[in-house]
């Protein structure tokens, strides 16, 4: 049988790719894990750092109100509520302060999914017993999906945490139908949503308990830059991790303010959204789907590697590797390094019990031959591995 012809790789994004700063001797196809930072946006927080730097109790004095005002602008790029949004590090934050503020008795249970992220899913270890639904990542649709997390609700599951994009598999898993039937059978909704502000049209879950989002991958902003948004039910239990001199002003300033830190990458933040709507967002998201696409399409072609199924208007796509590969945390890890050593390709490798995958990533700053190359390269890896 002929292999599968691959779609045409998108044109060059008009003035996409001299925003960013990044090697251009590496092939950087992992910008779900750790994003980059446009050179606008690096250039707002440097004028920021260098204002507080040139009068410190000035800059921190008028630094609730400020980020007040930057969570505004946020709010209205992504449709939400600013009176619920607050200001984060990163997503694991975000889990461990919706965990401490979601109700739980002894004996209720915390149902996740094995497509959830470790350190997210720790968090709510912390708090409860937590049960793991295994999704099969061959699983067709949203549908699919929402029937076999529900089938896996007991009496004792009282909160459930999703993914609102999976990390590794790069699948939509907290539809809306989902998480509508699970609040009508009154559990609470815990959603990730590390991936989704810049990529999805509608990144914040509505109708989720709570939500969390990080900003510094597909949103542009600096590193350490993330959400939370929470329902108005559960804001008056949201504590701050540690004492704030603003708790007493509740829900979100308690959160944001954490004594003399870097705020600086929270207040440059809404230029990286600003920066995606000069671009075009629909633009944006449609031509990094595509180079996603492109990228999968040639991975497909190696033998051995089998595209899982996608939800439609995601940057990201995953693909299992042959049986017997990546199956632990180490050898994924091996893997991947050996390839960013080797071949100066970065991609993310995971890990599975009886095979990983492999995921590509499609962003502004990317060329097709970068996917041309992994697709040349790859099969040696797999060979050695």
């Amino acid at each position: 049988m002929p292999a599968p012809s691959a779609p045409s790789a998108p044109p060059a994004y008009p003035g996409g790719p001299g925003l960013f700063r990044l090697d251009p001797a590496v092939a950087h196809l992992n910008h779900g894990s750790y994003g980059a930072v446009p050179l606008p946006v690096q250039e707002a927080q440097e004028a920021l750092r260098a204002e507080a730097h040139a009068d410190p109790d000035a800059f921190f004095f008028a630094l609730p109100d400020r980020l007040a005002a930057a969570r505004t602008r946020i709010a209205a790029r992504l449709g939400t509520d600013p009176d619920g949004l607050a200001f984060i590090s990163n997503a694991t934050e975000g889990a461990n302060l919706a965990f401490e503020a979601v109700p739980l008795s002894d004996g209720d249970e915390v149902l996740v999914t094995d497509h959830g992220y470790g350190t997210v899913t720790a968090a709510a270890a912390r708090c409860a017993r937590v049960t793991t639904v295994a999704l099969d990542p061959h699983l067709p649709d949203e549908d699919a999906v929402r029937e076999t997390v529900l089938a896996a609700l007991t009496p004792r599951t009282k909160a459930v945490l999703l993914d609102h994009v999976s990390s590794p598999t790069a699948r939509l898993i907290a539809s809306p139908r989902l998480l509508a039937e699970l609040s009508e059978r009154g559990i609470t909704t815990v959603v990730d949503g590390a991936h989704t502000p810049g990529m999805l049209a509608e990144p914040v879950a509505a109708g989720a308990d709570f939500w969390f989002g990080n900003l510094h991958k597909w949103g542009y902003a600096p590193s350490g830059t993330a959400l939370l948004a929470v329902a108005p039910a559960h804001r008056a239990r949201v504590r701050s991790l540690s004492p704030s001199w603003q708790d007493h002003l509740g829900y979100p300033r308690s959160v944001e303010f954490r004594a003399t830190a870097d705020y600086t990458g929270w207040l440059a933040a809404p230029e990286g959204l600003d920066l995606i709507e000069r671009l075009g967002a629909d633009g944006v998201r449609a031509h990094n789907e595509a180079l996603a696409a492109y990228g999968a399409a040639l991975l497909a072609r190696i033998p051995g590697l089998t595209p899982l199924p996608h939800t439609p208007g995601l940057a990201m796509r995953s693909l299992l590797l042959p049986p017997g590969t990546a199956e632990t945390q180490d050898a994924a890890a091996a893997l991947r390094e050996e390839i960013a050593a080797k071949a100066r390709i970065r991609t993310l490798v995971w890990a599975r019990p009886g095979g990983g995958g492999i995921r590509v990533c499609g962003q502004l700053y990317n060329r097709a031959e970068e996917y041309e190359r992994l697709a040349e390269v790859l099969p040696a890896f797999l060979r050695s591995a």
